[in-house]
């Protein structure tokens, strides 16, 4: 165990809690929505269940990479924290500029706006007078109770993460009874031509976008029990359940509507829901999805406070933000401006393209994250950590390379938002060295 100073955190989270917050992480909205378009990249059931084995296959790969990671510095601040030791303060704070301070909040915005029109329309209540103010109040509460400590946040996500779980196992059981027992509709070819390699390749694109969130556990690896041996124990259990949940899931929909009924649905978990239970089948899907995207907002704020905490801790934001409350051991004026700068995005409704344009900062952060295993591994070669990816350094340079191609379909495909997203990590160049002069200043 490691010894924590009086102003740190906490070690409260136990392994149940810690798997919670992957599971959690991961699944958001994706799993309800995007099998549609993997399948009208597919050209049958099989395709997409392979496709959905190779994505959680290749996060299983990171997943174990991080594991190591987190295990070597279980300190709070996750990637932020192994760029600043591995690479130094600037490329650390590069990365926190892209995430914590525009892809965290830009996240929260839109899920909770999704949230919101997921619990409206189950409510009957008119989205353009309510969503805004759902979402919102949806913000204010999570972190409210996350000014309360890892225990309140934790408690309130293990509840959700619950509910967004039982969501998929009702998806699955209506898939399966849909079926009767027949896998014809499960591994069917459609009669429609064979979809191209290269549709194939893209269609494993959003599979992976689906996958990701894995991360925000080390983000609070700061308030893990145990971490050498917890963090490893929780990222692998939690993992492997999204991935069997995914699985599952898509089974589920091609079962009950069929990879061609798959591809031409635009909300695959209601047509599923409402083919077997009617519309009060699509009122309850509606529901589990609005508990699922909630219990991602959850973590989403508590993960990037914790980022945000360790920059101002480092000088490289507000001095007030690296503050840690010590009867709660929460950043709650991290808490705060985060949340506050999530409700300021939801308002302007502009959160879409800012998370359209710090894609590839977020997955050029997943690269050089786990790039700095290789520097861990030759700059403590004495200092073997507690646990070790196994077939290194195969797994982490499989999933470097990958990454790293998701990185270049996504400038391919969208040029511009790309660019924009290289644009706004330079623009943190300037900021770095403004805040360190005014650092300097201050200190005279």
């Amino acid at each position: 165990m490691l010894t924590e100073p009086a102003n740190a955190y906490a070690r409260r989270l136990s392994t149940w809690d810690a798997a919670m917050i992957v599971i959690g992480g991961v699944i958001g909205a994706g799993i309800f929505l995007t099998p549609a378009t993997v399948a009208r990249n597919t050209s049958s059931g099989t395709e997409v269940l392979i496709l959905w084995a190779i994505g959680g296959l290749l996060t299983l790969a990171g997943v174990l990479c991080y594991a190591e990671l987190g295990a070597r510095r279980p300190q709070a601040g996750g990637i932020y924290v192994y760029l600043r030791e591995a690479f130094g303060l600037l490329p650390a704070f590069l990365f926190g500029w892209t995430m914590a301070l525009i892809n965290y909040p830009g996240s929260v915005a839109a899920v909770a706006t999704m949230f919101a029109e997921y619990l409206c329309a189950a409510l009957g209540l008119s989205p353009l007078l309510y969503v805004k103010p759902v979402a919102v109040g949806a913000i204010v509460f999570i972190v409210g109770v996350n000014l309360f400590g890892i225990r309140a946040g934790a408690w309130m996500q293990n509840v959700f993460t619950v509910l967004k779980l039982a969501a998929i196992a009702l998806l699955v059981i209506a898939g399966l009874v849909l079926a009767r027992g027949q896998l014809g509709p499960v591994l069917v070819v459609d009669a429609a031509p064979p979809v191209s390699p290269w549709s194939f390749v893209g269609a494993l694109l959003p599979v992976l976008f689906t996958y990701g969130g894995f991360h925000y556990l080390n983000d609070l690896a700061g308030e893990v029990r145990n971490p050498q041996r917890t963090l490893p124990r929780a990222l692998g259990m939690g993992m492997a359940g999204v991935v069997i949940c995914y699985l599952l899931a898509n089974f589920a929909y091609l079962a009950g509507l069929g990879h061609a009924g798959l591809a031409a649905s635009q909300a695959p978990a209601a047509d599923l829901m409402r083919r077997l239970f009617g519309e009060h089948g699509a009122t309850v899907i509606a529901v589990g999805i609005a508990c699922s995207t909630f219990g991602y907002c959850s973590i989403a704020i508590a993960g990037g406070a914790r980022v945000l905490q360790t920059m101002g801790a480092d000088g490289v934001f507000f001095r007030a933000a690296g503050h840690v409350d010590l009867r709660t051991r929460a950043p709650q004026i991290a808490l705060a401006l985060l949340g506050a700068w999530a409700v300021v995005l939801t308002l302007s409704g502009s959160f879409n393209q800012l998370l359209n344009y710090t894609t590839v900062g977020e997955w050029l952060g997943h690269v050089f994250g786990i790039g700095t295993l290789f520097w861990y591994r030759k700059h403590f070669i004495d200092q073997p950590a507690p646990y070790q990816v196994p077939f290194y350094p195969l797994l982490p340079l499989v999933f470097v390379i990958t990454v790293f191609g998701v990185i270049v379909a996504s400038a391919i495909h969208a040029p511009g938002d790309a660019g924009m997203s290289l644009l706004i990590i330079a623009l943190g160049v300037p900021v770095y060295y403004g805040w360190r002069w005014l650092e300097g200043r201050r200190a005279v």
